[in-house]
């Protein structure tokens, strides 16, 4: 019996080999399928081995950034240049050894970012340590790219982290999936489903092993949207990309390099002359959507010097959770006053979403305001 690698190969093999047009479209949807399945059964076997010596990465600040690009592309070099951190590196390849944390301040915010070990082609699979250092690149709030003018071979990297189950720059699927004891698969929508026609995501389900169950779509989504939610195991992270060493890049080197690596628009940078820093920092700040927002001690005014740093989305519960003592269950409301306020010294509650430089002020159950 052939190994799940084998299996994979040969399934890519034939998806390869397969033209794809209408009347292919369900034998693709159901190779893909296969494959999807395949690599869960190959992760959960590498969990059962159990992986060896890991990367241990203990997160802090705000948000973590992971640095992501091949060997000897800079990567050391730029986070000795945005932190203070020091990066074991030399000028040949595989030269970081083991996952580096760095600390940069954006805002009032503090952004952790990790100097992963050049990734190289197979990593999803195991070479190089890379499955220990793509379960890394996971749990981060942001993917930072970078390459060199040698090393642009962006779509290697982005298949490497999607093989892992990242998916970059993308929300997740508007898919609901039940499941049942009996009963068998039922399938609706609220929208057309021009991708999925004649039973094919059915077909799909069923190589999960979905029998019995109920699918709601809930926008036009493709045959690879609903593998990814049958999966379970998918991450959306968002990303930007950086391409270092552009110092002597000519205008039209640099126009052609903007064409290779579409849809990333690059910031051209010298980590070693720090050139072009600055403007790769504000646009990684800008990525990871903070918000800030100024508690008000009654009676007083905001403090502005130290805001409570959040991410886009978050509600007043989540501003509890950041807050010292008991405020999840003495909470009775919030006045707020700024972007996310209809008036002046709104009233809301926990769930009221909050928005960048809002000031709040919170009141607790016994009808006293306290500011935190």
């Amino acid at each position: 019996m052939s190994s799940i690698e084998e299996q994979i190969t040969e399934v890519e093999d034939e998806i390869r080999k397969t033209q794809y047009n209408k009347a292919t479209q369900r034998h693709i949807g159901r190779l893909r399928a296969k494959i999807a399945v395949l690599r869960l059964e190959r992760e959960t076997r590498a969990k059962g081995k159990g992986a060896g010596p890991g990367y241990s990465v203990r997160k802090s600040g705000h948000a973590t950034v992971g640095l992501v690009g091949y060997p000897s592309v800079g990567k050391s070099t730029l986070l000795t240049s945005l932190t203070s951190a020091e990066s074991v590196a030399a000028a040949y390849d595989f030269t970081t050894v083991s996952i580096i944390p760095g600390m940069l301040r954006w805002s009032g915010a503090s952004i952790q970012i990790l100097d992963m070990p050049g990734l190289v082609p197979g990593a999803s699979t195991g070479r190089g340590r890379g499955r220990e250092v793509l379960s890394v690149v996971r749990s981060t709030d942001l993917v930072l790219f970078l390459v060199d003018p040698e090393h642009t071979n962006l779509r290697a990297l982005i298949a490497e982290l999607e093989s892992s189950g990242v998916r970059l720059n993308t929300r997740p699927p508007k898919i609901v999936v039940t499941t049942h004891d009996r009963g068998g698969l039922t399938i609706a929508s609220t929208v057309k489903l021009t991708h999925l026609a004649g039973g094919l995501a059915a077909e799909i389900a069923r190589e999960f092993g979905l029998h019995n169950g109920h699918i709601v779509f809930r926008e036009d989504a493709t045959a690879d949207q609903l593998i990814d939610v049958l999966a379970g195991n998918r991450v959306y992270i968002d990303a930007i990309l950086g391409v270092n060493k552009s110092e002597t890049l000519s205008e039209e080197e640099r126009k052609r390099l903007r064409a290779d690596l579409a849809p990333f628009d690059p910031i051209f940078i010298s980590a070693r002359n720090r050139v072009g820093l600055d403007t790769l920092v504000e646009k990684m700040g800008r990525a990871l959507r903070f918000v800030r927002i100024y508690v008000k001690p009654p009676g007083r005014p905001p403090d502005r010097e130290d805001p409570v740093i959040l991410r886009t989305g978050s509600t007043i519960s989540d501003l509890l959770r950041r807050l010292p003592g008991d405020l999840q269950r003495t909470f009775r409301a919030a006045q707020i006053w700024g972007p996310s306020a209809r008036f002046p010294g709104q009233t809301v509650g926990r769930a009221h979403v909050l928005r960048d430089e809002d000031v709040v002020t919170v009141v607790i159950a016994r009808g006293s305001q306290v500011a935190t």
